[in-house]
């Protein structure tokens, strides 16, 4: 099918401006966060003594070492468990299809519906009646929690649609289910499994809400709660918040530019495969 010049213009002028729609927020913060400390930029004006000492300011202000091994702690504590989860939960709805499949199905559809903000309150009173309020253990478990839903329908979906004469064939050499699992469908779903961890990570590594509600020592929270450090009494100090929201983000940047391939890779895979 041939594209007239036309329509090949129309989709260019709007990736350009959506692209301009995304980049220009972060313009903005990097040229606040080159004003002097303590003042209010006025729009995308260029500063005429551009402070880059504020990345070193708002580096050493929000204890960035401390926060780094915090968040580095929680990710490790949450990714590999929601991934070893999810994955033998989407097997066994989506391949070995057990008894019940679809109510669990609909109930994890159901958990996607469910507001963020709209639970944390309930899991602040759980948390302190339990005596882990305040630790890290009070972020990594409802993060565990959180992630399933979408976690176990993202695996679900690879599984669904393995090809049947690949479990056959197993099923008539003596594999066992665990076998089955492990052996031939773990290595099979590496690229959902990757690009599922990558995604987890970087949501874990922002995570700002949970650390802000259960975690009241800033050096057990994620990276993103250093934020609440820029925020005095009477003020927040808007160049430093800038520069550290940049510093926050330069980490899952470079995540996603190094594994952008393996993201893309299962993304396309599962809007071919349905």
């Amino acid at each position: 099918m041939r594209v007239s010049r036309t329509e090949l213009w129309t989709g260019r002028t709007f990736l350009l401006a959506l692209m301009v729609i995304t980049i220009l927020p972060f313009i903005s913060i990097f040229i606040t966060a080159l004003h002097p400390s303590g003042t209010v930029p006025r729009g995308l004006e260029w500063p005429t003594n551009p402070q880059w000492g504020n990345f070193v300011e708002a580096f050493n202000v929000a204890k960035m070492p401390k926060l780094l091994m915090s968040s580095t702690f929680i990710v490790i504590a949450v990714v590999p468990i929601s991934l070893v989860i999810s994955t033998m939960a989407g097997f066994a709805i989506g391949l070995l299809k057990i008894p019940g499949s679809r109510v669990l199905l609909a109930l994890f559809v159901f958990g996607l519906t469910l507001p963020f903000s709209g639970i944390i309150i309930p899991i602040y009173f759980l948390e302190r009646a339990m005596g882990i309020y305040n630790t890290r253990l009070a972020i990594v478990l409802p993060l565990i929690a959180l992630y399933m839903p979408f976690a176990v329908f993202w695996m679900r979906a690879h599984f669904v649609n393995m090809p049947a004469e690949i479990s056959e064939a197993a099923r008539v050499d003596g594999a066992t289910t665990w076998d089955l699992f492990w052996s031939i469908h773990v290595p099979l779903a590496r690229a959902p499994i990757a690009s599922l961890g990558i995604l987890m990570s970087i949501w874990t590594w922002n995570q700002f809400l949970l650390a802000l509600v259960l975690v009241e020592d800033p050096t057990q929270r994620t990276m993103a709660g250093a934020l609440g450090a820029y925020q005095g009494h009477y003020a927040t100090d808007i160049p430093l918040l800038c520069a550290g929201t940049i510093l926050i983000l330069i980490p899952t940047l470079v995540v996603f530019i190094l594994f952008q391939r393996q993201i893309i890779t299962a993304l396309l895979q599962g809007s071919v495969k349905g």
